[in-house]
């Protein structure tokens, strides 16, 4: 079927649209089993059994990180077209640097069992080497607005020829940059949706909090030269501690490094240079030069970083509904540091009406990371479903949801307890 300014579409007609049928295929044909698997924790029950039309496409491009299908090229999309469409069309765009299949299990087969179409976009440009892409700093973040204001019109536009009608309600959620973007869209073109859910969004800021004003510290520690002290005093949280060593060896000196690369590319040309890395402990391994980087960021001398920043930074200006959860045991993006504050600036922007703010204790950055403190630690994923069936009821029933709040983590395993794994409540918030 065609979606509107789409440079190639490809659609099936599928018995299951869920995780569940699209891993019956052969592997990569119609989901990336690699991309989202690490996001979820072993266990997690999913809904399946909704057929109905996948489309895979890209629209014009001249960047080609995204080898998937053989396409070598950027802005990738997947957009699911449920049999028993229920009107709604729920958007998002990929957590991190990840692909267009990186939300199936954690948005998509949720929102399709709840028979509401589903689009995602790789952002234009994905991978650890996202920063080449671009002709100034900040061009490649820039994009990721870019292309998920382009995948809702396309996909409102491909239901429109599909059923004869254009969506009752569009909605957007996203985890992570994900989660970023569902801020960016709900300030910038509240036009196109009817509320959101943001799951842990990063914060950009042209001045701070962001992610260089802690990151550096994160770096330090990894090379040895802070603290646990100096790790709290730059905001992550006392009780996170044993997820320490994962973030030191897979999140923070990589993702410094490249956002830094991507917004500050004069700071340190040779690191990371023209890549990132060539081989994964390449890609992994931090910058040297990163841990003084929060202290350069203050420097006058920086302000060229900061106008690259505030060209993609958020207000907390909100034109439609917003609901945000973020665990309090982040690792990654430190709740103290990013939803704390984008919650204040909804207030200041005098939004706050329109916005509920979730704090999940034990919840962290990546739901399989269970193992590593089970007795504290719990699955954000219920979370974000309860979150979602909020808002709608919101949105198209008027009622409102639980107040703001933190809720508080139930009793039991994180990894095994199907009461953690599978449900959550935000009316316990306090």
């Amino acid at each position: 079927m065609e979606v509107p300014g789409a440079e190639a579409a490809v659609t099936a007609c599928l018995p299951d649209l869920t995780t569940a049928g699209l891993l019956q295929a052969p592997p990569g044909e119609f989901t990336d089993r690699t991309d989202w698997i690490s996001l979820h924790a072993p266990g997690t029950s999913n809904p399946s059994g909704v057929p109905g039309l996948q489309v895979d496409g890209y629209f014009p491009d001249t960047s080609t990180l995204n080898t998937t299908h053989g396409w070598n090229h950027d802005s990738q999309f997947v957009l699911l077209l449920p049999d028993a469409w229920n009107g709604g069309l729920v958007v998002t765009g990929a957590p991190g640097v990840r692909k267009q299949y990186a939300c199936d299990f954690l948005i998509s087969d949720f929102v399709l069992a709840r028979g509401f179409a589903y689009a995602c976009t790789d952002k234009g440009n994905n991978g650890p080497d996202f920063f080449r892409d671009g002709d100034r700093p900040g061009d490649a973040v820039a994009e990721w607005h870019e292309r998920v204001t382009q995948l809702t019109i396309a996909a409102q536009g491909a239901l429109q020829e599909r059923f004869g009608s254009a969506p009752q309600r569009t909605y957007l959620a996203g985890i992570s940059n994900g989660g970023y973007l569902v801020r960016w869209q709900l300030e910038n073109h509240p036009e196109l949706y009817d509320g959101g859910v943001d799951w842990e969004g990063t914060l950009f800021t042209p001045d701070g909090p962001n992610l260089f004003t802690y990151l550096p510290t994160a770096v330090r520690y990894s090379l040895g030269q802070a603290t646990a002290a100096d790790m709290y005093a730059a905001g992550f949280a006392r009780g996170s501690e044993p997820l320490w060593p994962y973030h030191q060896t897979f999140y923070w000196g990589v993702t410094q490094k490249t956002y830094r690369a991507e917004f500050d590319p004069a700071y340190d040309p040779a690191c990371p240079g023209a890549t990132a890395g060539t081989t994964l402990p390449e890609i992994l391994a931090p910058c040297a030069s990163d841990a003084a980087y929060d202290a350069w960021f203050t420097d006058p001398r920086s302000r060229p970083v900061h106008e690259a920043l505030a060209r993609i930074s958020l207000t907390g200006r909100i034109g439609k509904p917003l609901l945000t959860l973020h665990g309090t045991l982040d690792t990654l993006l430190p709740i103290s540091l990013h939803s704390d504050v984008y919650t204040r600036m909804t207030a200041d922007a005098q939004r706050d009406r329109l916005h509920r703010y979730y704090r999940i204790e034990g919840g962290n950055h990546v739901d399989s990371l269970m193992h590593l403190d089970p007795e504290h630690l719990r699955p954000m994923l219920p979370c974000f479903r309860t979150a979602f069936d909020a808002l709608t009821a919101w949105v198209e029933d008027g009622q409102e949801p639980p107040p703001s709040g933190t809720v508080p983590r139930p009793a039991g395993n994180g990894a095994t307890d199907p009461a953690l794994l599978d449900t959550c409540s935000l009316r316990s918030a306090s």
